[in-house]
């Protein structure tokens, strides 16, 4: 009897492996034919860059740099070096806070904040049609693939058409306060289409508006945090300088416009000189150390050369 019980477990096995229990296929993963994966097209919003979304986006702007400056205070130093650019151009900065799209657009002179587009996460700023439409109604967002997608329109395309772009090369905010790495996107687009870097440094976004705030904050005294925004000299690509050698360029200027903001010009020039510039992702201690490092608004000298407060 035992034999026949043992006969039949193992027929009873036989089968299980054979039966088809679920929906997977019965042939095996590395004998079916390649499948390429489902790829997604997102919005296109070219519109926003025609005449009627602009005249659109002149009037939102105008009633955002109103609701912006009645929040915070601004301190903007720099602009001098776009009298000698025609434009495009491609503005490259640090990213702390979603206060820094509003800060460099409000920042810059009217016929240049009119011809600039904003690089975006496809996959944050459009994923639903509400907040595409808006981000590119407002802001003139180009999105930015980071997940597969497709895009309807080239960064590329849109210098081209002389549009300047911010872009963020950590490619999303920081967790910390603190700079992360910068991947190489904005110098292959300048290498690839001829078009000039200018580095942007920017403090106390974070400490106004970090990740999670939706409304930015109150200094410790009540009043309005303190926001300081700095326009460095445009970087070209040398002749025979690859991508990977361009990029950290990009970096340690703005590197060293952080330096700038913090101390004074001539004190980080000579720190750039001896490379000794602070490495702007802080000191290898503690997250919650940096987080608080990074909630102190910047605090500027008055007599700075070429400062513009309101």
């Amino acid at each position: 009897m035992s034999s026949f019980w043992k006969d039949t477990a193992r027929d009873v096995r036989l089968m299980k492996r054979g039966w088809r229990w679920g929906h997977r296929a019965q042939v095996p993963r590395s004998a079916e034919p390649f499948v390429p994966p489902a790829t997604t097209t997102v919005f296109d919003n070219e519109w926003s860059r025609r005449p009627a979304a602009r005249a659109v986006r002149e009037v939102a702007q105008t009633g955002l740099e109103a609701v912006f400056r009645s929040q915070v205070k601004t301190q903007v130093e720099g602009l001098d070096v776009l009298e000698r650019l025609d434009g495009p151009v491609i503005f490259v900065a640090n990213h702390a806070s979603h206060l820094d799209t509003p800060l460099i657009l409000l920042s810059l002179p009217d016929e240049w904040r009119r011809r600039t587009a904003v690089a975006a996460a496809a996959d944050y700023f459009f994923d639903t049609w509400w907040r595409a439409v808006g981000s590119s109604l407002v802001f003139n967002t180009l999105p930015i693939d980071r997940r597969g997608g497709a895009l309807s329109t080239q960064p590329g395309e849109v210098l081209a058409e002389g549009w300047s772009l911010v872009v963020f090369p950590e490619g999303t905010r920081s967790k910390d306060g603190t700079v992360g790495r910068f991947r190489s996107g904005a110098a292959y687009l300048a290498t690839e289409y001829g078009v000039p870097v200018v580095p942007i440094a920017h403090r106390g976004t974070y400490a106004a508006m970090p990740r999670g705030v939706n409304w930015p904050g109150k200094d410790r005294s009540g009043g309005r945090r303190q926001l300081t925004v700095r326009f460095g000299e445009p970087l070209h690509p040398a002749a025979g300088e690859s991508v990977r050698e361009f990029a950290p360029r990009i970096r340690s200027a703005v590197s060293r416009l952080l330096d700038e903001d913090a101390t004074d010009w001539y004190a980080s020039m000579r720190r750039a000189a001896e490379d000794r510039t602070p490495d702007p992702a802080g000191e290898e201690i503690a997250e919650w150390r940096k987080v608080w490092a990074a909630t102190e608004s910047p605090d500027p000298e008055p007599d700075k050369i070429r400062a513009w407060r309101r």
